[in-house]
């Protein structure tokens, strides 16, 4: 009956991070400084009364033809909630800091339960680099914060010896260097690069290697758009699910013309867990 403040709030990170491997440590230096979000997110159909369709619900559409978004500047905050019930919120940073160099930010707030009585907040961080059209991380942040504790965890992504080696609050099997494999991401990478990826029926794959970790993460996109209710706003959105998840189901949807997911949700047994739902955004 109660929200254990460590499943929301690292969960709630790892839906925005497409549910990379939840871990003892997590951190992140504070993001720069963005303007508040004033531009609400563009419908598709208009609002209607019904309730959000669950993962299995929604109706097909015939696919559309599908325009990846370009990788732009923006700023996006989500409701999450937590089986069925409102529990938090977050917020998705992504800042070009000159050059060829991003980075993407991420705060999670818990401000239901235990997480709000605790005060834990998460922040993430990744800074990247494009080369080729892909996206190439060369830095890694996590930090957890709380009224009696705090954790820190710091990464880098040496392309140049080839390895990446994480220090900070984690154990110490987590801090030995990784060789690293050209198209490696890190769990906030992972979020654009389906954005930019996706298509209708294609499958992807991608090396996850974050916190000391590696893990394959396999995703197919349908073959057809779907009608997304979103707060008041429908969406023709693209679902895209994760597919070598066991029990876990990672749900994502996306929608032309918005860079970030109008929609994640994980799915354990069957039954909803974590709903991050858009609330607003801004670009450029």
């Amino acid at each position: 009956m109660k929200l254990a403040p460590r499943p929301f709030a690292l969960l709630v990170a790892s839906g925005l991070g497409l549910l990379a491997p939840i871990v003892a440590a997590q951190v992140a230096p504070a993001p720069a400084a963005q303007p508040a979000p004033q531009t609400a997110p563009a419908p598709t159909t208009p609002a209607t009364a019904t309730p959000a369709p669950s993962a299995a619900a929604a109706p097909a559409l015939p696919a559309e033809a599908w325009t990846p978004p370009p990788l732009q500047p923006f700023v996006a905050t989500y409701d999450a909630l937590y089986k069925g019930k409102p529990a938090g919120d977050a917020r998705m940073d992504v800042v070009h800091t000159g050059g060829d160099q991003w980075r993407v930010d991420l705060g999670v707030h818990g401000r239901s339960g235990f997480a709000s009585i605790l005060g834990l907040n998460i922040e993430q961080s990744t800074v990247f680099t494009v080369q080729d059209g892909r996206y190439v991380p060369q830095s890694q942040s996590t930090v957890k914060k709380a009224v009696f504790f705090g954790k820190k965890v710091t990464g880098v992504y040496d392309w140049k010896q080839g390895v990446a080696r994480w220090d900070g609050d984690l154990k110490k099997d987590r801090q030995a260097p990784i060789p690293l494999q050209p198209g490696d991401q890190s769990a906030l990478l992972l979020n654009l690069s389906l954005m930019r990826d996706a298509q209708p029926g294609k499958t992807m794959t991608y090396r996850f290697v974050d916190v000391g970790r590696v893990r394959e993460h396999v995703y197919r996109a349908a073959d057809q758009t779907e009608t997304v209710q979103v707060g008041d706003i429908s969406y023709d959105a693209l679902r895209v699910s994760r597919t070598n998840g066991g029990r876990n189901e990672t749900i994502l949807w996306i929608a032309n013309g918005v860079p970030t997911p109008v929609r994640i949700l994980q799915r354990e047994d069957g039954e909803d867990r974590i709903d991050l739902r858009l609330t607003e955004y801004q670009g450029a």
